[in-house]
């Protein structure tokens, strides 16, 4: 066996064993390679999994490496993964994370003015599951809590930035709505006035 052979049958069993992507600098330094040796690795992993088929891709996900399911597959998965699932996200769960992906950071008061609904619970269920993360504060009055998505919710959806989201024409095109949201935004900045309705259950 020679010594790319060794390599990448370490790699391969360091991402079958991880619990998280792997950074290709941990790879590195524990396989005492560059790091573009072990980009370079990868890739040809990667291509080598595609070229015969396989039901699993060695990916680029949230900045290191994991073994997914291949997109071909997606309906047997599926089927496995929601069979008896009871622990599944809202509606009202997905669209406030949705807004959270393409509008973060952004602030409990501007989540509740653009879904015209208090978004309290649907919010701590998001900060629970771990696909939100509070950052910081935002310095305007009152200091609000400002919320971004986290590293979970990259790995749950395969991307390996929020460059990777698709963009966001494919799902609001007419530019009146986005606006509209932007005006939302601009308004909430003090904080909602008056009481808003509670979220949908969560």
């Amino acid at each position: 066996m020679n010594e790319d052979d060794e390599s990448r049958r370490a790699i391969e069993a360091i991402v079958l064993a991880a619990t998280e992507p792997v950074h290709p600098t941990v790879m590195a330094q524990l396989l005492e390679l560059s790091v573009e040796a072990i980009e370079d690795l990868c890739a040809q992993l990667a291509v080598e999994y595609e070229a015969q088929g396989r039901g699993f891709q060695l990916a680029r996900v949230a900045g290191g490496y994991r073994f997914q399911t291949h997109p071909d597959a997606y309906a047997y998965v599926e089927r496995f993964v929601l069979d008896g699932q009871t622990a599944r996200l809202s509606g009202p769960a997905l669209e406030t994370l949705a807004i959270i992906a393409y509008k973060q950071p952004v602030s409990r008061a501007q989540l509740s003015a653009i879904r015209g609904v208090n978004v309290e619970a649907t919010l701590k269920t998001l900060v629970a599951r771990g696909y939100v993360d509070e950052i910081g504060h935002d310095p305007s009055p009152g200091n609000p809590s400002m919320f971004a998505t986290s590293r979970l919710f990259l790995e749950r959806l395969g991307l390996n930035s929020l460059a990777d989201l698709p963009a966001l024409a494919d799902f609001v095109p007419e530019s009146s709505i986005v606006e509209a949201l932007e005006r939302g935004l601009l308004m909430s900045s003090a904080g909602p006035s008056g009481s808003s309705a509670s979220d949908e259950s969560v």
